[in-house]
């Protein structure tokens, strides 16, 4: 049996009592500049989303986990996207939503746990991650993870006025 746990987290499939962190997640207009998101979600609308989340990642396409920390809260959400199975490869998102949680090594836990299981379980050859030049933390948790950045997609990202580049990180599965 697999286990998507960590020293510090662990990771566990998508509940509907996840309703309200979901809510609050997708509603921080923090966070929207990594997400695309660009207008605010309403409680039903992530209901359904969440009454679909137990579709099987080669149904979906996707695949989005809950970190939680030992005492089951859950700090943040890891994703699996654009999963493609005859080219076996899978973007890797991450978000830890409280600032309080960051820097602590649960980012990186999770990125380790998802790599195991995406290269183990799913049998892919690669992952890759999108992340904006300016998120310096995020950068840098990629690189230590052994993620090697492949190229620059300039002015990728139009936000607060300004064109912004992002960084297109890639992890092989030797």
């Amino acid at each position: 049996m697999l286990k998507l746990q960590g020293e510090n987290i662990f990771l566990r499939a998508l509940e509907p009592e996840d309703l309200d962190f979901l809510y609050e997640l997708e509603n921080n207009g923090d966070v929207w500049e990594i997400s695309g998101t660009t207008a605010p979600y309403s409680k039903f609308i992530l209901r359904q989303y969440l009454e679909n989340a137990h579709k099987d990642i080669f149904e979906a396409k996707q695949l989005r986990l809950c970190i939680c920390k030992h005492d089951h809260k859950v700090i943040g959400l890891i994703d699996l996207f654009d999963f493609d199975p005859k080219h076996r490869r899978a973007g890797l998102g991450l978000i830890v939503l409280e600032k309080a949680e960051r820097n602590k090594g649960v980012g990186g836990e999770a990125i380790e746990l998802v790599c195991h299981y995406a290269f183990s379980v799913l049998d892919l050859r690669q992952l890759f991650a999108n992340v904006l030049e300016d998120n310096l933390p995020s950068v840098h948790l990629f690189g230590k993870k052994g993620f090697q950045k492949i190229g620059v997609k300039k002015d990728w990202i139009y936000s607060q006025g300004r064109f912004k580049n992002e960084i297109l990180f890639q992890k092989l599965n030797n």
